[in-house]
Formats: structure tokens, sequence, C-alpha cells
């Protein structure tokens, strides 16, 4: 039965492929694993190790075989090089279509996107006083929450997914040394995940955290770090399966490769 002819959709998620660090070997079997398994490859930031374009076109290359629809966003690792146009670039002319503060509709679910940034959770959140560098950074973490919302908002399909490199909730960084709480996401992220209804978020960037977590709104929001996933899941491929139904009811479930 094809993906159109199910009531539901198969999303596989990965983020911090990190191509140039992380083995092709590795990559070529997680990428086949989810062609199989899935409907749909959602890919969350770090997807190059530096932000080269030889990265880029090395990963383009490996996702060649990947027969179904990929959508992705970039994460910190991808602007290293300042290339972030050029890797965008090569990446959609393999097919991939890559989020910025933008949405698009896959075989009946809108996915929204952006890189996201940092500056903590809660009440322990950055806030935009005093240098003018400490209300630049602020000010990042505003226009990327800005821009998920813009995205939210352009979405008219029924299921809404978000995918960011960022968490936008602690409870997904919690296991990560305390002192970099602050640099893995940012709580800015998550409201406009209380102004939309979304079925799930994706993120990536903590590799020692946690596996799940919820909004304060109760949205499941999954950390698809690839090296938290081989390590919690070492004898299972490692991507996050969220199974969507079509019908509008939220009777999905969410397991792993």
């Amino acid at each position: 039965m094809s993906s159109l002819e199910r009531r539901s959709l198969r999303i596989a998620a990965v983020g911090d492929l990190h191509l140039g660090r992380t083995s092709a070997s590795v990559l070529q079997t997680l990428f086949e694993r989810a062609a199989q398994d899935a409907d749909l490859l959602a890919l969350c930031g770090d997807l190059t190790d530096n932000g080269q374009p030889a990265e880029a076109r090395h990963l383009a290359k490996e996702l060649a075989g990947v027969k179904v629809p990929i959508v992705a966003v970039l994460g910190n690792h991808d602007y290293e090089a300042n290339e972030t146009a050029e890797v965008s670039r090569i990446l959609g002319d393999a097919g991939v279509q890559v989020l910025d503060g933008t949405a698009c509709e896959i075989l009946g679910v809108g996915f929204a996107g952006v890189k996201g940034f940092c500056g903590g959770f809660g009440r322990r959140a950055l806030g935009p006083w005093g240098e003018q560098a400490i209300k630049a950074f602020v000010r990042e973490a505003l226009d990327e929450a800005l821009k998920l919302e813009t995205a939210l908002a352009r979405i008219r399909a029924e299921r809404r997914v978000v995918l960011m490199h960022y968490a936008p909730i602690q409870g997904t960084v919690e296991g990560e040394p305390l002192e970099i709480y602050a640099f893995l996401g940012s709580s800015r992220l998550e409201e406009p995940l209380t102004r939309y209804p979304v079925d799930a978020v994706f993120h990536g960037h903590a590799h020692h955290g946690q596996l799940e977590g919820r909004t304060r709104s109760g949205t499941p929001v999954y950390n698809v770090s690839l090296s938290l996933l081989q390590r919690c899941w070492p004898d299972r491929a490692p991507f996050r399966i969220l199974e969507l139904a079509r019908d509008g009811e939220r009777h999905e479930s969410a397991k792993h490769g």
C-alpha cells in the first residue's frame, strides 16, 4: 500500500549527522533503513560538520538513494563556514526541502522549520539588558521565534510538524552539563508552539540530553540527535519514527526505527 493510500504518514527523524565526522557507511545504512521504514525523512540540523559546500555535496550524494521526500533545517555547524546559501542550494538541488522560517506541505502534513537559537530556559533565560552584545544575542533568539511563528501561520494542513536544531524546552537537554544549558536552546522557541496547534516537534543539538519531553501545552518534543539515539538504542536503527494519522485524530505513535 502506498503512502497516499494509507490513512497515516510515517516520519523518520534524525539530526546531528555531522557529515565529515560521521562515516559515510553509517549514514548509508541509516538512510537505506529510513527509506524502507518511513514515508518521509526529516533532518534536524548539523547535517555537515563544518558547513563546507564539499560536505554538502557529499551528503547530497549519500541522500540520492533515498526515494522518499526529505525535509531539513540547518544547525550551527552548518553555519561555521558562512556558506549556508550554497549548502542549502546544493541540498535543494538534491531534492531536500531546506526550511528556514518557511513552511511546506508534504503528503498532506505541514512542516515548519527554523534553526532556532540559544539563550536558556524559563526564569533563567538571558534577558535583553545591558551591553549591546547581549541585546543582539537575545534578539537572535527572538528573531528565530518570530520566523517559526510566521512559518506556522502559513500552514493550512490539519497536521503540523516542526523541525528545529536547538531545543525549545529544557526537558530534552537535561543530562547535559548545567553550564551549557543556555547554549542548547531557548524557551522563546516554545512560545509559537503554544499559539498554534502542533502535532510534534523534532530537534537535535543536545547530544547527551533526553529522548523526549513536552511543551507547557502538552506538545511532544523529540530530541533526535544521532549520537543520543545510537547510545539509547544500540540495537536499533538510529532514527525516531512518528506515525501521524491523516484523518485529524491524534492517535499517532512514536517509536524508534
